[in-house]
C-alpha cells in the first residue's frame, strides 16, 4: 500500500519581516447570522474508548462492506472536529448542516444542526470546525464560514445560535481558504485564501491568503508579529490545512495552482503545491516567488508536491507522521518527521485511489486517522455511497520514529 514517490523540499526557513507598518485588521461588524436550527440535546461527554478502526477495504467498496467507512451519503464533508466521547461532528459544506459520527461503520449519522445564511458558491459555505480548548468547561464550537458578503469565523455551543467573533475576511469564488486549528498557546489560528486576488496575499493589511491569530473571542493574539493585527504569517495562495505537532511546529498546506482541481487560469500565477513549517512574520511567496525558491526574505516550502499527485486538503500528525490528504491526487500523503518535528526522507502514499478525492483529515487521541471525501464536488467520480468518512489506523512505519 505504501509506495515512495517524491522527495521532500528544503526545510522552512523562519524570516521576520522587517519595514513593514503595523497594519490594523480588516475585519469590521456585520450582522448576526440566523439562529441555527438545532438539537440541543446532543451528549459530548467522555465515554468508552472507541473501537480499533478496521482494514481499509477494496476500491470502490460501499460503506456496508468496508470497515473503515463510518459515515455515507453526506453533501461534500469538509470540516470535522472530534467529542470528548469519542465521535466527530462533521460539517457539510454546501448545506451547513452538522452531524454527529459514531466511530464504529453501520451507525445512523446523527443531524445536530444547521448553519443558515451561508453562500456555497464557488467554494464557500461551511469549512473548517474546531473545538474549544476548554469544550469540556464551555461547550463551545468554531466554524469558519462563507456568507453573502465575507468570510468569518463562527462561534457557538451545539445547538445554539452563532456569534460571529472575526469577519470582512475577503471571499471568492476560487481561493477561499477555511481552516481552523487551535493552538497549543489556546489561540485560534485560522488559514484563508486569497480571494482569487493574489496581490491579497502579500499585504499584510488584508486578512487574505493568510494565516491569522486571535484569541477565543476574535481579537488580535497579543505578541503577533505585525502588532495589533490579526496576521501571523502571510504570501498564501489558498490554505487548505493547519495542523500542530506535538512539538509545537504549525505546519500549513497551500494549493499552488489558481483553479479549484488545480488547474491554472490563463496567464495567473502557477507553482507546485506546498507544505509549510510556519513561523510567526514569515513570508511564503504567494504570488511573487511562484517556483522561485530561495528567493532572498522569503520562506521556503517544506515539502512540494504536484497537483496531479496532490492539490492538498487537510493535514495531521500522528507520531512521527505528517499526514496530509489529497484531492486530485486521490491519495493521503505521509511525510516522515525527524525528532524536532521537521519533515524527513521522503513522503509515501497511502489508500492511494481507493476513497478518490480525499478533503479533510483529522487525527485523534488513539492514534486512528478521520478522513472525508469529496467526491461529488463536480470533480470527482462519486460511488453510490459517497460523500464518505473514514476511520483508520496508519501503519506505524509511517509514525515511528525514522531510522
Amino acid at each position: 500500500m505504501l509506495a515512495a514517490v517524491l522527495a521532500t523540499a528544503a526545510l522552512a526557513s523562519g524570516c521576520g519581516l522587517t519595514g513593514i507598518a503595523q497594519a490594523k485588521p480588516t475585519w469590521v461588524d456585520k450582522p448576526d447570522l440566523p439562529p441555527a436550527e438545532a438539537r440541543p440535546d446532543l451528549p459530548t461527554q467522555p465515554g468508552q474508548a472507541p473501537p480499533a478502526p478496521g482494514q481499509p477495504g477494496a476500491p470502490g467498496q460501499t460503506g456496508q462492506g468496508d470497515p473503515s467507512v463510518v459515515a455515507t451519503k453526506l453533501t461534500l464533508p469538509w470540516g470535522l472536529a472530534l467529542l470528548p466521547d469519542g465521535t466527530a461532528i462533521v460539517g457539510e459544506r454546501t448545506t451547513g448542516r452538522i452531524v454527529r459520527v459514531q466511530p464504529q461503520p453501520n451507525k445512523p449519522v446523527e443531524p445536530v444542526m444547521t448553519i443558515p445564511g451561508l453562500d456555497a458558491s464557488g467554494d464557500g459555505g461551511l469549512l473548517g470546525l474546531a473545538l474549544s480548548p476548554a469544550f469540556q468547561e464551555d461547550r463551545l464550537i468554531f466554524a469558519y464560514v462563507t456568507t453573502p458578503t465575507d468570510n468569518r469565523v463562527l462561534r457557538f455551543e451545539l445547538g445554539g445560535r452563532p456569534e460571529p467573533i472575526l469577519t470582512g475576511i475577503p471571499r471568492g469564488a476560487t481561493g477561499n481558504g477555511g481552516r481552523l486549528v487551535f493552538g497549543p498557546d489556546g489561540d485560534l489560528y485560522v488559514g484563508t485564501g486569497d480571494a482569487g486576488q493574489p496581490a491579497l496575499a502579500a499585504d499584510p493589511r488584508s486578512l487574505a491568503g493568510k494565516i491569522l491569530r486571535v484569541t477565543p473571542f476574535g481579537r488580535p493574539a497579543p505578541g503577533n508579529p505585525f502588532g495589533n493585527s490579526a496576521v501571523y504569517a502571510l504570501g498564501f495562495h489558498d490554505v487548505a490545512g493547519l495542523c500542530f505537532d506535538s512539538r509545537r511546529n504549525l505546519f500549513a498546506t497551500d494549493v499552488g495552482s489558481t483553479g479549484p482541481t488545480g488547474s491554472t487560469a490563463s496567464g495567473a500565477a502557477s507553482g507546485p503545491d506546498e507544505v509549510d513549517l510556519v513561523t510567526a512574520g514569515g513570508d511564503y511567496g504567494w504570488p511573487a516567488a511562484v517556483g522561485k525558491p530561495g528567493k532572498p526574505g522569503l520562506a521556503d516550502a517544506t515539502v512540494t508536491l504536484t497537483p496531479a499527485e496532490a492539490t492538498p486538503g487537510g493535514c495531521g500528525v500522528v507520531g512521527f507522521g505528517l499526514f496530509v490528504a489529497a484531492l486530485n491526487g486521490t491519495r493521503l500523503w505521509a511525510v516522515p518527521l525527524d525528532g524536532a518535528g521537521h519533515p524527513t526522507g521522503t513522503p509515501r502514499t497511502l489508500l492511494q485511489g481507493r476513497y478518490g478525492r480525499l478533503r479533510t483529515v483529522t487525527p485523534a487521541p488513539d492514534g486512528a486517522l478521520w478522513l472525508t471525501t469529496s467526491n461529488k464536488d463536480g470533480h470527482g467520480k462519486p460511488v453510490p455511497d459517497d460523500d464518505r468518512v473514514i476511520r483508520i489506523q496508519p501503519p506505524q512505519n509511517t509514525t515511528n520514529s525514522p531510522v
